[in-house]
């Protein structure tokens, strides 16, 4: 049995959770392999540093602080060799950052110095293995030998070259009994440079690393018991899920569920590996497992999501469902701007996309510089919201959509724009900001159960 174990930045932020994490790794019996994000607020820490040019000695400083005050609480005595390892390590990132100054753009720098907050965490969290009698080793994406292509900031795993990697490095430690603590969120490009897999992508990268030793399981140590039919926040009445199947998560995920990095399922999904989702602040509940099919019956609706802070790019042209070629090109502005669009729609003289608010203005912006002669206009509507509705049977019963929209109305939230049929497994559509959770709790209510 070889397991992936992966922590987030809450299962690391301290004192009390370190030790907490390190009771979960010690307990567990199989081989495993243990992947680590940076403390919470040190990635933001670092990426605001760069952006503000903040004096080197004070970031360092502030990261030293942190780390060390811990790891010395936790180890006591034990901790010189380990304060002499961090020492080196700020060393390395010193020296990232004093070449970083020297440009006014390195998009490549940027991402090896905001990845610095999961090499400390991997020193740290070895460290502590080991003072519990775990054998341990921190082993960074380059030793590991976690490739990665694309552009900084927004990575992708090769896992066929990590694949091979990951036999030869990771694997003969396991065999040893040894547990390797990973760094999470970033990979290697063919030239050894970090590229980071974005916000969040260590949970992508405890997904790529179970792929690559072949593992029996992955699991997402979190700070919440799995998925949930509603965000607690608004439906106080949700309860945790406990099986869910590739598809149902990965929409979840994709559409407003905060639990986990939508890029996770697809690794684990390839090889049929069952992710599990677990809170490390209470970690004999039960989670959420995920897997090719479930084994409890289907439910109509199970899980109800919203995506916030989204607006509407809508471009008018006579007969635009007939120019095929300039609906590619206003398609591939989103694309060129690196800006998810979670759904797109046509008419015969609309081409409407959601995407984030954030990014709306710069996509507009774009449009106009196309110059194309067939643009009539460019409307832009924000403050909207998209909510996911996510069922096994959902598009495969009949009246569902109906009996949906029916609890849309009741709450006097108008619908500006629906995707059905993209997905087998998700019904979405996007409503006024403003009356999104008065739709989640109508529907959560009539479909769940309040």
């Amino acid at each position: 049995m070889i397991k992936v174990m992966k922590f987030g930045g809450t299962s690391v932020g301290g004192v009390e959770a370190i030790e907490r994490t390190a009771s979960i790794i010690q307990r567990e019996s199989a081989k495993k392999v243990v992947v680590v994000s940076a403390m919470s607020g040190v990635t933001n820490s670092l990426i605001n540093g760069l952006r503000e040019r903040r004096p080197i000695d004070d970031l360092l400083g502030d990261l030293r602080e942190r780390y060390a005050t811990c790891a010395n609480t936790i180890l006591g005595n034990d901790s010189a060799q380990y304060g002499r390892e961090l020492d080196l390590s700020l060393d390395d990132l010193r020296r990232a950052m004093e070449a970083r100054y020297e440009f006014e753009v390195d998009h490549v720098l940027d991402d090896t110095i905001s990845s610095w907050g999961e090499r400390l965490s991997s020193l740290t969290m070895a460290h502590v293995l080991r003072a519990r009698g775990v054998e341990s080793v921190p082993l960074s994406s380059e030793r590991a030998g976690i490739v990665a292509e694309g552009m900084p900031g927004n990575g992708s795993a090769n896992l066929n070259e990590t694949h091979r990697n990951l036999q030869q490095s990771v694997v003969p430690l396991l065999e040893k009994g040894v547990t390797p603590v990973i760094t999470g969120y970033y990979g290697c490009d063919v030239e050894g440079r970090p590229l980071t897999f974005g916000r969040g992508g260590s949970d992508y990268s405890s997904s790529v690393i179970a792929y690559g030793i072949d593992a029996n399981c992955c699991e997402i140590w979190t700070d919440v018991n799995g998925f949930m039919t509603a965000d607690p926040r608004a439906v106080p009445s949700a309860k945790s899920i406990e099986e869910m199947d590739y598809n149902e998560a990965a929409e979840l995920a994709y559409f407003g569920a905060k639990v986990l990095h939508p890029r996770t399922i697809e690794p684990v999904r390839r090889k049929g590996i069952p992710l599990v989702v677990k809170n490390s602040f209470d970690p004999d509940a039960r989670g959420t497992i995920i897997r090719g099919q479930r084994t409890n019956g289907g439910d109509t609706l199970r899980s109800v999501a919203v995506k916030s802070d989204l607006a509407i790019v809508k471009v008018y042209s006579s007969e635009i469902v007939y120019q095929p070629s300039l609906i590619s090109r206003l398609v591939g502005v989103i694309s060129d701007a690196a800006v998810n669009s979670y759904a797109v729609s046509t008419s015969l003289s609309t081409l409407a996309m959601v995407i984030p608010s954030s990014a709306a203005e710069e996509v507009r912006r774009r449009i106009d510089a196309l110059k194309e002669p067939q643009v009539e206009k460019v409307n832009v509507k924000s403050r909207i919201s998209l909510i996911c509705c996510v069922g096994d049977n959902l598009l495969n019963t009949p009246g569902v959509s109906a009996r949906v929209f029916a609890k849309v109305a009741e709450v006097g939230a108008n619908i500006e724009l629906i995707s059905e049929g993209a997905s087998d497994v998700a019904l979405n559509f996007v409503v006024p900001s403003e009356k999104a959770q008065d739709v989640v709790r109508a529907i959560h209510n009539t479909f769940i159960g309040g």
